[in-house]
């Protein structure tokens, strides 16, 4: 007990001081957007400004080049929003109450995806986390957004070079013993992924909604709240849980011609492992994000880029 106290208030102190690291930000250059075809896009709330600052910037860096627009979880104050008008050149900010999620589970992050499906028939959309920190040149990013090809974060280095997998496929592979009981919903729903209609005729890519990029075209609200409807059928009252979001962003661009899943070497999820030399990219998830100093060590190497 006294040890996991210990670890929390480690913990604590890490990202108290994080957010003191990131101040610097504040003194860095600020974005100038561009209307050329690309929306940098996000959900924020109060407690993350700082940390988006950094994910925003050090991305922008790096692609020179969109505007950004945000989706407000309801906490950004005033203050808030004048810091980020000075350093994001104005931005379009959606209040998330003006998001209808229709028969779609509402909260976990569904308004972001559903919102990205009305902003990409305007211009391409990369989805981006307030906890990533791009610490390199993003060649990948730039050819999809080129193409007009979507993309997405790989969930491990066992996916990333799997792509998007034909549904019988992906479920011998991953589920050979049928579905599983309990635990996160995303193995839940794998698990029992070919009680899907049409399974054979449709595909699934395990990805990471943390960085995703959606081509300009139609919105696809429309298969969004098909295919959610489908996955609650089997999954039940389970299909409110977080998580669910992640698993409808990786089917749709998983259906999706010419999507891709990000090379691990160089687009990673942290998961308390030390990243390589040609790592550009990194996205540090809630259970490891302040467990070590390595967000404050990627976060001094991106500052220092700027």
């Amino acid at each position: 007990m006294f040890m996991q106290k210990l670890d929390r208030l480690s913990r604590m102190a890490r990202e108290h001081q994080h957010k003191r690291q990131c101040r610097a930000l504040l003194e860095k250059p600020v974005i100038t957007p561009s209307d050329d075809g690309l929306i940098l896009f996000s959900m924020i709330g109060t407690a993350v400004v700082l940390p988006y600052l950094l994910a925003i910037k050090s991305l922008h860096h790096h692609l020179q080049r969109g505007k950004i627009v945000l989706l407000d979880d309801g906490s950004l104050t005033d203050a808030d929003k004048r810091i980020l008008a000075e350093h994001l050149g104005n931005p379009r900010i959606i209040p998330i109450a003006s998001v209808n999620t229709g028969p779609c589970p509402r909260g976990g992050t569904w308004e972001r995806l559903l919102t990205i499906q009305s902003l990409r028939e305007e211009a391409y959309v990369i989805q981006l986390d307030s906890d990533t920190v791009t610490i390199g040149a993003v060649p990948e990013v730039a050819a999809a957004i080129e193409a007009n090809l979507s993309f997405t974060l790989s969930g491990g280095p066992i996916e990333a070079p799997l792509g998007s997998m034909a549904l019988p496929d992906f479920a011998a592979r991953f589920y050979p013993d049928g579905p599983e009981e309990g635990g996160h919903i995303q193995g839940y729903f794998e698990s029992r992924i070919l009680q899907l209609p049409d399974a054979a005729n449709r595909r699934y890519a395990r990805g990471c909604s943390g960085f995703a990029g959606f081509s300009k075209g139609p919105g696809r609200v429309a298969a969004m709240e098909a295919f959610s409807q489908e996955a609650e059928a089997f999954c039940g009252p389970r299909w409110t849980e977080w998580g669910t979001e992640q698993i409808t962003s990786n089917y749709l661009i998983a259906n999706e011609a010419g999507a891709t899943l990000l090379p691990y070497d160089h687009y990673m999820n942290y998961w308390n492992e030390a990243w390589g030399a040609d790592t550009r990219f990194i996205h540090f998830v809630g259970a490891w994000r302040h467990a070590t100093s390595a967000y404050a060590t990627a976060t001094t190497q991106a500052i220092n880029q700027l």
